[in-house]
């Protein structure tokens, strides 16, 4: 038996004008008169899915989801090579998420996020912790530069035979060089074949730790070419320039978040976030607790991750507002 909440559709949902040219599909889902509760997707530029609204309980949350820049609904998209990426930085994300925070008319809110979502959930909140009531956020990252490099490198060792293929497909002249910075050109190469090779290669290297933790399967959206475009452009984007943070930045900082409750979920075989920077954060962040699950990777969609992520937000229930 599932420990999500049923499925439920979006109450309401439009565009959000930034004025800088992007628009952001936004969605709030739940009850309109509920706790506020904000959603950030991983990836970069995974969009938001219909599994995240399932982590909250419909009765007690107001659920507010977006798509980050130039990603899912939100226009333009990155899978078009004319979108320019220059004003998608997670400081632009940030500034985004204040802009729906007082579109919405909330005045502090629980914050979730998974995987990327996670260091953009510790971003916003370092930025404007008066603002957040509370975090969950699990396959914890902070994407410092030994997290990508264990990303696109470290991990080579696990998995020879993709990491050939993954480095092969690099044009020879770029074979040694870094490899998101190989695929930051290959995937900004005019040519739209080049691209979509290089988007397909790309995920390619990221299903081998995939398949690994779910037998599930690949996400479905992974069968569309807009999707693997868009996604692999701003991954690419984002990791070329350290996501615009400071190395280390967030656990350095962390004290900004002194008094925020927090619960960080972390499986114990999460390859692609191991666990020592949750580890790392908890020790800096007294507020925070650190559940360790046994037999769970870096996917929400694994039953004890979502469980976990349900029993993380129904908790937070009834958390006093600041």
């Amino acid at each position: 038996m599932s420990a999500l909440y049923p499925e439920i559709e979006p109450y309401d949902h439009g565009l959000l004008d930034t004025g800088d040219g992007n628009l952001i599909y936004w969605e709030a889902c739940g009850n309109p008169a509920g706790r506020p509760a904000l959603v950030l997707h991983g990836g970069p530029g995974s969009g938001c899915s219909t599994t995240a609204r399932r982590h909250f309980d419909p009765d007690t949350y107001r659920i507010i989801l977006f798509d980050q820049r130039n990603c899912g609904r939100s226009l333009p998209s990155a899978a078009d090579p004319e979108t320019d990426l220059s004003l998608n930085t997670t400081w632009h994300l940030v500034a985004d998420i204040e802009r729906l925070r007082v579109f919405f008319g909330i005045d502090t809110w629980l914050v979730f996020g998974n995987s990327w979502g996670s260091t953009l959930a510790l971003t916003y909140a370092e930025t404007h912790p008066q603002r957040v009531a509370a975090i969950v956020i699990s396959g914890v990252t902070t994407t410092r530069r030994s997290e990508i490099d264990w990303l696109y490198h470290g991990m080579a060792p696990l998995f020879p035979e993709e990491w050939h293929r993954f480095r092969q497909a690099a044009s020879r002249q770029e074979q040694d060089q870094d490899m998101v910075a190989a695929y930051h050109h290959l995937l900004n190469h005019p040519d739209s074949e080049t691209r979509l090779k290089a988007a397909r290669d790309w995920h390619d290297w990221e299903a081998a730790s995939i398949l690994l933790a779910d037998a599930n399967g690949l996400p479905r959206r992974w069968a569309d070419p807009a999707y693997l475009l868009t996604r692999a452009r701003i991954i690419t984007h984002y990791f070329a320039n350290g996501a615009w943070l400071d190395d280390g930045q967030l656990l350095n900082n962390a004290g900004r978040l002194a008094g925020i409750p927090a619960i960080l979920l972390q499986g114990r075989f999460d390859i692609e976030a191991p666990l020592v920077t949750a580890w790392e954060l908890v020790r800096a962040w007294p507020q925070s607790e650190l559940q360790i699950l046994p037999h769970a990777a870096h996917s929400t969609a694994n039953p004890d991750m979502s469980a976990a992520i349900v029993a993380a937000t129904d908790r937070f229930r009834h958390l006093h507002q600041k």
